[in-house]
């Protein structure tokens, strides 16, 4: 199996951008909470909100190690793509009932939505390359 030309630079951009947005929101959660239009005011959901950032940057070194092999590493690829199609659907359930406001929207553009096509073409490459 050889890996496209594109493969290996979209995982380290997807890499990069994980750990630095990972990284403020840890950081930086009441700063990034208040951009978003939520409460900032509970520690509750300032560390909530702080482990959410975490947890992308998590996602950021699997993406910096799919990068090295990005046809052997698929599942790292799967498991992102997974994420970034329910994190939305999460986001639209509680939107819709009021939960979270639609302001918050504005990161699923390059948080997820952004990732679909290049995560989505990578998986079918490696389909193609398997059968």
């Amino acid at each position: 199996m050889r890996n496209a030309v594109w493969h290996r630079p979209v995982l380290v951009m997807a890499g990069v951008y994980n750990l630095v947005w990972g990284a403020l929101v840890a950081v930086a959660p009441r700063a990034t909470l208040e951009w978003l239009g939520l409460d900032a005011t509970s520690a509750v959901t300032r560390n909530i909100w702080a482990c959410v950032g975490m947890i992308v940057g998590v996602y950021g070194v699997g993406y910096l190690i799919a990068a090295r092999d990005p046809l052997r590493h698929w599942p790292i690829v799967l498991v992102g793509l997974l994420g970034k199609i329910l994190g939305p659907l999460g986001f639209v359930f509680a939107a819709v009932r009021g939960e979270l406001p639609w302001t918050m929207g504005w990161t699923l553009i390059t948080n997820d939505l952004a990732w679909w096509l290049p995560f989505g073409f990578l998986l079918l490459a490696v389909r193609r390359a398997r059968h």
